[in-house]
């Protein structure tokens, strides 16, 4: 997530370079052969352009609308896991009790702790790379990656969870398929335990649970939007469309200009070139702009940043334990927040 004001022009022009240098050769090459060779049935009414160009607008507006919508689904989402952490942090804290005040510390911490846990996980498995995905399958993208840094790829999942787990619960859950599943049902089995040694009341032990399902809740809801692309038919027709409105836009161009040739002379149709480059970069960026908005949680720099959500939900129950000994916030790098 982008956190200045806006996207650098120094980030964003490289960022979409290769729309420029692709533009530039779709308008020079015609012009070239219009001006040179006099191929004058290159010119084209501008109609038809025109006609593309508002398909072409329509279908970009509808993309760009519907992967923005999956974007604050996903940030409503981490929004409701916040509000669930925090809720079933105080419940733990004031739900299980034992005469052992020592005993009844360690148990809030291994519930507590158990909880960082599936953050943890949760936010590796969002972090996998899908197919459909194109944060490093694009060049402009991998270029980006040089911003900022994804922390999921750069630690181990095996590293992170020893801090929170127990070594016998740790190889248990690194042998799970979906971990974060798996150790929400330990939380579960842990809490039936403890209400069977009276530890949690009958009340307080279908509240903790009833929070355990809120928690399965949102996990679906994140598995949902990265598991489920946005539709492939209409980001093809999107890319479709902006490519064939690229290509035909500098021929027209080329036959507006070329009825101007009598009143400003024959050097009015380069003109053709700068327009041609100016509208499809503005066609294509739009392209471009909706394809990375429509993984939330693949690592781009538009991601909803769930590391740091996570760590800020782990600093606020490691207060509600009583620690003074906190980890930092994560910050941004180059107004990046992962």
């Amino acid at each position: 997530m982008n956190i200045s004001s806006h996207y650098k022009l120094k980030h964003f022009i490289p960022w979409t370079r290769s729309k420029i240098y692709k533009m530039l050769l779709l308008s020079i090459i015609p012009t070239l052969l219009f001006y040179f060779l006099d191929w004058k049935w290159l010119a084209i009414p501008w109609v038809p352009v025109a006609l593309l160009g508002t398909a072409t607008a329509f279908i970009s507006g509808f993309k760009n609308t519907q992967t923005y919508n999956r974007t604050w689904e996903a940030r409503q989402v981490y929004g409701a896991i916040i509000n669930s952490s925090r809720a079933f942090g105080i419940m733990v804290k004031d739900f299980i009790r034992s005469e052992d005040k020592i005993l009844e510390k360690q148990l809030h911490q291994e519930v507590i702790y158990r909880h960082f846990a599936w953050l943890t996980a949760l936010r590796f498995q969002l972090r996998e790379i899908k197919s459909w995905e194109n944060v490093k399958t694009k060049s402009y993208n991998r270029e980006y990656l040089q911003y900022y840094n994804v922390p999921e790829w750069e630690s181990s999942l095996n590293e992170e969870l020893a801090e929170f787990l127990s070594e016998e619960e740790l190889q248990y859950i690194l042998s799970t398929k979906n971990r974060a599943t798996q150790i929400i049902s330990s939380q579960s089995s842990q809490l039936k335990k403890l209400n069977e040694e009276n530890k949690i009341s009958d009340y307080n032990y279908v509240a903790l649970e009833n929070q355990l399902k809120e928690l399965y809740d949102q996990q679906g809801k994140c598995e949902r939007l990265k598991n489920f692309p946005y539709p492939r038919q209409f980001s093809s027709i999107n890319l479709y469309f902006t490519n064939a409105l690229c290509l035909l836009m500098p021929l027209g161009f080329i036959g507006e200009f070329s009825k101007m040739t009598e009143k400003f002379g024959d050097n009015i149709i380069w003109l053709a070139i700068p327009f041609s480059v100016l509208l499809g970069w503005v066609f294509l960026v739009l392209e471009q702009i909706g394809e990375s908005t429509e993984n939330p949680f693949e690592g781009n720099a538009n991601d909803i940043p769930i590391t740091q959500i996570s760590r800020n939900i782990e600093i606020d129950l490691r207060e509600m334990l009583g620690e003074k000994d906190l980890p930092p916030a994560i910050v941004a790098q180059n107004n990046i927040l992962m």
